[in-house]
């Protein structure tokens, strides 16, 4: 009997043998946590470093963004629904706003949807427009936006929108119509070609009633007239076009007031952008020397 019981006991011995596995799971956990932290000190310390660097030089007067990467950063994050994958980028605005305001940057123009972006898949146009959509209903509400006194507005062709969406355009911009300090601007249904076409018409049309002849208005063709016609006239011309996700191309954004403005194009998705990205840009334009073609 004393053998059989010693030997289910040396039977048993081999069980302790697994508290080494586990201590180095939990070495390795505290020492993964501990790296992300000293991560995320060098992270701060460097955003610090580039804000005073940024903040000694003038800053853009108005930044135009294309928000690009939304379905790429979808998929490497494993979000399959639209509506989820343009949400996240619905949240960076939100941080967007704040950067912003920080440098006091008074103008601020986000393409959102394209007018060739009407050819995608019927569930992928809902999803961005959605999004766009509830981002919308919150601005009008959302007290940092009062209390920055921001104005939102949109510019495209507005009226290619579901009723919804276009009713919660003209919401937002209604309940933020009395500010100026900083001016958000959505493009929706917006392509660059499209307004400088829409400008021209309304110029010419503007003439007709005038009563002056054709030939009288195309003499009165010139780029500050028409200007006076783009989609938001009072807006001055960026100073400054970040492209996101790795493209190198505008693709049609802004193109009559993108003439002299700068370019930054960074790999970073569009709901992954960072502050330290957008010190960056910045930062690219301060050292840029400006000689709008002279």
């Amino acid at each position: 009997m004393k053998k059989i019981l010693h030997w289910r006991a040396s039977a048993a011995e081999p069980a302790p043998r697994a508290r080494p596995a586990r201590r180095i799971f939990v070495l390795t956990t505290a020492a993964v946590r501990l790296g992300q932290a000293a991560l995320t000190l060098l992270y701060r310390l460097y955003e610090r470093r580039l804000l005073s660097q940024v903040r000694r030089h003038p800053v853009p007067r108005h930044v135009g963004l294309i928000l690009d990467g939304n379905r790429r950063y979808g998929r490497q994050h494993n979000l399959t629904e639209p509506r989820e994958i343009y949400a996240a980028g619905a949240e960076k605005l939100d941080d967007l706003l704040s950067w912003c305001a920080d440098l006091t940057i008074p103008a601020i123009t986000l393409w959102v949807f394209s007018s060739d972006n009407f050819h995608r898949r019927p569930e992928e146009i809902s999803g961005i427009l959605t999004a766009v959509e509830a981002k919308l209903t919150m601005l009008a509400r959302d007290p940092r936006v009062h209390r920055r006194k921001v104005r939102v507005r949109a510019v495209g062709r507005l009226e290619l929108l579901p009723k919804s969406t276009l009713a919660a355009v003209r919401a937002a911009e209604a309940a933020t119509s009395g500010y100026n300090d900083m001016q958000l601007t959505i493009a929706a249904a917006y392509g660059g070609r499209q307004e400088i076409t829409d400008a021209v018409q309304a110029f010419l049309r503007d003439q007709q009633r005038r009563g002056r002849a054709l030939a009288e208005a195309v003499e009165l063709v010139t780029p500050e007239a028409i200007s006076r016609y783009l989609y938001a006239p009072d807006l001055p011309d960026p100073d400054l076009i970040i492209r996101t996700s790795g493209e190198i191309r505008l693709s049609g954004f802004l193109l009559w007031q993108s003439a002299h403005s700068e370019f930054y194009f960074t790999d970073v998705f569009w709901p992954a952008f960072r502050k330290v990205d957008f010190l960056r840009a910045v930062r690219a334009f301060q050292q840029r020397r400006r000689r709008f073609g002279r």
